[in-house]
């Protein structure tokens, strides 16, 4: 199989295949009728009920060891805060385990449809952005176990987290299950339409800020406009006062223990060598825009939940003023926690910073133009502007209705990426016209909840 830019896996009818190897111009893909058949027929193998079948396997792994496991590597004086984060709710402890679902979900019964996928596709994984327009864009927004996998991981994911996150925001169970079902719902109508639109066009769609405020209602509007308020403000020139400081009459990031550190000389250049080394995988206009900028100061800066422990830095770049900054992040990347059940131990992706930002551009419709990859002191890294006009939708701000509603938005866009990238037709070909598909899945999400919540008390248990 090969590694990252040379080509991707990809679905023509129920055999993967090398993107690589079969993209001619001359090559006639099957038509749509014969992919939607292909998928249709696989529901003899694994019956759409099936997919809603969870019970712990006798050779489950210890959810704590699998933890530890994932500490291999991480620096060792954060991974006591990040038990902390994940021990602070069942939601907290989903989002800081991929790792352990993605085993989960794997050794489940496969549609073997394998897009590229999220690998990570919980509720808190989508979020506004800016398009290189400026546009407030939402869609998914976190891709570092971004993968080709089968469709159903991502979806058993997202439905498993929305019942998590409404149990924890005070929901009963039928309002989780009205929003898990909102959500595959909208997923299924969703790939059944992109499969009838025209491949190039697929890769055009797009929902902005405006778009879903005005297409909303209730407390989701309102928290809408709240959320989006707040990401345009979230740019390098809005946040430069609070995040530096004048220090011996130069510019530097502000140092905030223990999430943001000053870093020593050494791992300084360093990291100014590896970001000279990532402009060249940038395209040529931001190449040339971003080298005109000096880089300022550079510090170690704690992200996210299940990244606590990661190599993650904040640089500080300063352009013709002072007031011309950009602030870029630098993310150690590693191992996708789907590889190992895609291809086995083989090495398949040469730079795990090039297999994120890829499949980041796969999955998105418009991305960040300054992504790109570098390598620092033996250790993979994507590049990505740290403050981009990001927001979040705060769940404890919305009510029964209003999650319903953010639930279908994020199917939506969980069906777009994926038909972005391969298997539309035969996805939806599987899924069909009829509920089945959201019964199994609220099936699914709410013993894995269970499950879930079961893992958390384990953890806390091991912590005292």
């Amino acid at each position: 199989m090969p590694g990252s830019g040379k080509g991707h896996t990809v679905v023509t009818d129920s055999v993967e295949v090398d993107s690589a190897s079969y993209a001619s111009l001359r090559a006639r893909p099957l038509p749509r009728a014969e992919r939607y058949e292909l998928g249709r027929r696989l529901r003899d193998k694994v019956p759409l009920a099936s997919l809603g079948d969870w019970t712990p396997p006798p050779d489950r792994p210890d959810p704590v060891k699998q933890i530890e496991h994932s500490h291999e590597g991480r620096i060792e004086w954060l991974i006591p805060t990040r038990l902390e984060r994940m021990a602070e709710s069942p939601y907290g402890f989903l989002r800081g385990t991929a790792i352990v679902m993605a085993r989960d979900v794997a050794m489940l019964p496969s549609t073997g449809i394998n897009p590229v996928i999220s690998g990570d596709a919980h509720l808190g994984n989508f979020g506004f952005y800016a398009s290189p327009e400026r546009d407030l864009v939402i869609d998914l927004n976190d891709f570092d176990e971004a993968h080709p996998g089968a469709w159903e991981w991502d979806l058993r994911r997202l439905a498993a987290s929305i019942w998590v996150a409404g149990r924890q925001n005070g929901r009963s169970e039928d309002q989780c299950r009205d929003a898990v079902t909102a959500c595959v719902s909208a997923y299924r109508i969703e790939v059944a339409r992109l499969a009838d639109e025209p491949l190039l066009s697929r890769s055009f769609q797009r929902l902005t800020a405006e778009k879903l405020r005005d297409a909303t209602e209730g407390s989701l509007r309102k928290e809408i406009k709240r959320a989006t308020k707040k990401a345009r403000r979230r740019t390098s020139d809005r946040v430069l006062p609070r995040f530096t400081e004048k220090h011996e009459g130069k510019r530097r990031i502000v140092e905030e223990p223990p999430i943001t550190t000053r870093i020593s000389a050494e791992d300084e250049e360093l990291l100014a060598v590896g970001l000279d080394e990532y402009l060249h995988t940038l395209t040529p206009h931001w190449r040339r825009v971003l080298g005109g900028y000096t880089l300022i100061d550079v510090a170690h800066r704690v992200v996210g939940v299940g990244s606590v422990g990661l190599r993650a830095y904040v640089a500080l770049l300063e352009g013709t003023s002072e007031d011309d900054v950009v602030f870029l992040q630098l993310k150690q990347a590693r191992r996708s926690v789907l590889a190992p059940y895609v291809h086995g131990e083989s090495a398949w992706h040469d730079h795990q910073g090039q297999r994120v930002v890829e499949y980041q551009q796969d999955l998105q419709t418009v991305s960040d133009p300054l992504l790109g990859w570098t390598t620092i002191a033996g250790r993979q890294y994507y590049v990505r502007q740290f403050r981009n006009m990001k927001g979040t939708i705060d769940l404890a701000s919305i009510d029964a209705p209003a999650l319903v509603d953010y639930a279908r938005v994020v199917g939506r866009l969980l069906a777009k990426g994926h038909a972005r990238t391969s298997g539309a037709s035969m996805i939806s070909g599987y899924t069909g016209d009829s509920d089945a598909l959201e019964v199994a899945l609220c099936r699914f999400a709410r013993l894995y909840a269970d499950q879930t919540e079961a893992d958390w008390e384990c953890l806390r248990q091991w912590r005292g």
